[in-house]
């Protein structure tokens, strides 16, 4: 695509969609803010601080699962997809904060989870009540392996691991069948291959549409299609080392029906008025290729997609909870190839935070009180200024960091609980378990927005469900308002400039210098505008040899995290986690 043309998502006929432009925010409530004082963060909380977000400048608010949900994953777990949770509040309290959104100029986006349901959902009761339930095959039912007993070691009907630790797969004993659980075993698979069950979940969607969100952030949705042979069966995957398990991934990421079912999607849900909405997939193990089909406009499926392959660049041999350093080169190799495949056709999601991921400001920065506002400040502005469109996690703008969690008792997330129980039966230290835990654990992510540095930081004036970061003393919202170079006020100055600039989010994107280890360079280029961003991912000082560099001599810096004044000809000189970017107007007086 050349400099002067338009993004895809135009033709000579319409503009760029609007989130070409738009900034989203994600709320995880529970750990957002509470506002009846039982330490859960609730809807009451989240409509008491969209002043907050408004003055971010923030677009549109994704909006984790607040359903009426046993919890056993923190609300991803839905017993009824049309109804709050008490925790969280009533459907009144939600009404309520969708026109107080509305009213602000901001969209708000509901949490799809059409997956799995919870195990106490209506559908899942009716289906385990008999195996000729009128509802059985709305989910994925097997009996145990053949020639095998139910119970039985190794009789599951496949040999998958859940992403959660152990099969995945629960026995029924009163049906001796198993069912499917890709998650958690009270998080049972729904059988999209049932036209019955995609009906159901289109008549939801469409229900909380007509209720005025402006769309869906769709939980783990290329794993709606499974693998089967002409007579349903599903079948074992590659060993995974060190356990007795599958990887069955081969058989349900990307599944060979995906397509057909987000396209029915499409068809029965947004068709005429999906040009006021966005679709978001989050899609595991996606390939650029991939994404390009799935948002490609021409094929009406999503909107972006959600792809992990920049966030899995630091998970050493034994996975996510043994990490090791990111390669600066890893990373832009990563995000370079990304940008190139999805240039003219297809769209993606900018991210370093969501409540799945550790903090960026202590994975990818330095969360040292020397380093941490600037380590911050580079990460978003390096993100930020890539094509697509950006996602800023709950207090990712006060640049928060991951928690010193004492014991495993400090631990909420299944996922770490079960892992940290996984481990040590199998032999592991429980010291390096738990700092694996600590380092990728996802309730890092979890820990109270800390709005003030006073008790419980603001968030609650009751019990905190999980722990406040005792860092909120310093970092916290209040204070940083009242702070000009704050992390806070750099990302109202990011957020502003992609609003203000199109190159931001139409230009065409660049890498420069490659294979350097500390210095991330790119340009992005609309027409005669052209932007320079320069990022020194590192904690010493850098002085680079920037190719072009004399075009950028006394050009206008829009934005930079460190004070003072580039002097010309020292362009290529970066501060310890410095970042900036330049403008010209090329032919123009400041330009070439």
């Amino acid at each position: 695509m050349s400099s002067t043309d338009q993004h895809p998502r135009a033709d000579a006929r319409t503009a760029p969609a609007w989130w070409t432009d738009a900034v989203v925010y994600q709320i995880y409530p529970r750990s957002f803010a509470d506002s009846d004082g039982d330490g859960i963060g609730d809807l009451g909380g989240v409509t008491a601080h969209l002043d907050h977000l408004q003055e971010l400048g923030v677009d549109v608010l994704w909006l984790s699962p607040v359903y009426r949900s046993p919890q056993d994953d923190n609300g991803y777990d839905i017993s009824d997809y049309q109804d709050i949770d008490p925790a969280f509040g009533t459907l009144e309290q939600f009404d309520e904060l969708l026109a107080a959104v509305h009213a602000r100029g901001m969209k708000l986006v509901m949490d799809l989870v059409v997956n799995h349901t919870s195990d106490e959902h209506p559908w899942f009761v009716e289906a385990r009540s008999s195996p000729d339930s009128p509802k059985r095959d709305w989910y994925w039912w097997r009996p145990p392996r053949r020639g095998m007993a139910a119970g039985a070691p190794g009789a599951e009907p496949t040999n998958w691991v859940s992403f959660f630790s152990g099969p995945a797969w629960e026995l029924d004993p009163a049906s001796g069948e198993y069912y499917l659980h890709l998650f958690s075993r009270k998080q049972p698979d729904l059988n999209w291959e049932n036209p019955a069950v995609r009906a159901a979940v289109h008549a939801m969607m469409r229900w909380w549409l007509d209720r005025g969100v402006d769309g869906f952030r769709m939980d783990v949705i290329n794993m709606i299609s499974k693998a089967i042979d002409d007579d349903g069966a599903l079948h074992d995957g590659p060993p995974v080392a060190g356990t007795p398990y599958g990887d069955g991934s081969g058989s349900y990421l990307c599944g060979p029906r995906i397509h057909e079912f987000l396209q029915e999607m499409h068809r029965e849900v947004f068709a005429g008025r999906d040009a006021e909405l966005i679709t978001v997939g989050e899609m595991p193990g996606v390939t650029v290729e991939q994404a390009r089909l799935f948002t490609d406009p021409a094929r009406a499926e999503v909107d972006m997609v959600f792809q992990f392959e920049h966030v899995g660049l630091d998970h050493g041999p034994g996975g996510k909870f043994d990490p090791r350093p990111l390669r600066l080169t890893d990373l832009k190799a990563s995000l370079g190839r990304w940008q190139e495949g999805l240039e003219d056709v297809g769209w993606n999601s900018l991210y370093w935070n969501n409540h799945d991921q550790p903090r960026a400001v202590s994975r990818f920065g330095d969360d040292s009180p020397e380093h941490r506002v600037a380590s911050a400040t580079c990460l978003a502005t390096l993100l930020h200024l890539h094509r697509g469109t950006p996602y800023v996690y709950q207090g990712e703008e006060l640049g928060m960091a991951n928690a010193p969690f004492g014991s495993i008792e400090d631990f909420r997330d299944i996922e770490s609980v079960n892992h940290f129980r996984h481990a040590v039966a199998a032999g592991a230290d429980p010291g390096t378990v738990l700092d694996g835990l600590r380092r990728a654990g996802r309730d890092n992510a979890r820990t109270p927005v800390q709005w003030t540095g006073g008790e419980h930081a603001g968030f609650t004036t009751g019990t905190p469900w999980i722990g406040v970061n005792p860092d909120h003393v310093t970092v916290n919202a209040e204070a940083q308002r009242a702070d000009p170079s704050s992390v806070l006020h750099h990302y109202r100055r990011l957020i502003a400039l992609r609003h203000t600039e199109p190159v931001v989010a139409l230009g065409d994107f660049t890498m420069l210098v490659p294979g350097h280890e500390q210095v991330y360079a790119f340009t992005r280029r609309l027409g005669d505008v052209e932007l320079l961003v320069l990022c020194n991912v590192s904690g010493q000082e850098v002085r680079l040899d920037l190719p072009g560099a004399d075009g950028w001599a006394g050009t206008e810096m829009v934005l930079g995290n460190r004070a003072g004044v580039v002097a010309p000809g020292d362009e290529g000189r970066l501060q310890s986690w410095e970042a900036r970017v330049h403008r010209r107007v090329l032919g123009g007086p400041d330009g070439c």
